[in-house]
């Protein structure tokens, strides 16, 4: 129980990483500077989900593969929440597969920061032993 819940808190950290990562772009207009339609508001609405949702993805740190090298197995695990939003919350929210209604470079944006997401919840995880 101990190690899922040292998971959770990884995720979340990662999931606050990312979700400032985004933010940042966002306000600064970097993502507009790309044509990408995302630029988030800084609030508890909005960073809440995304702190939980990325506490859960952060339990797939518990598969036993690249323990010895965290920060790729961070990477790796980032592959799934960026396939799932990609894949499955954008079209259902009718951004177009890909997201890429909000902007052809979409999908790289969403895979930059659940790349950061991956590398913040392993250097958590690195840091929490």
């Amino acid at each position: 129980m101990r190690k899922l819940m040292i998971y959770f808190a990884a995720g979340s950290i990662g999931a606050v990483a990312n979700s400032l990562a985004l933010w940042w772009l966002g306000y600064y207009g970097l993502t507009a500077r790309f044509d990408i339609a995302i630029a988030p508001h800084l609030s508890p609405e909005w960073m809440y989900p995304r702190i939980v949702w990325g506490g859960i993805w952060g339990l797939l740190f518990i598969l036993p593969m690249l323990q010895s090298r965290l920060l790729l197995k961070g990477l790796i695990i980032s592959l799934a929440p960026t396939a799932v939003q990609l894949l499955v919350f954008f079209p259902q929210a009718n951004k177009g597969l890909g997201g890429t209604e909000l902007g052809l470079y979409t999908p790289v944006l969403v895979l930059l920061v659940n790349g950061i997401w991956g590398l913040a919840a392993a250097l958590s995880l690195r840091f929490s032993r």
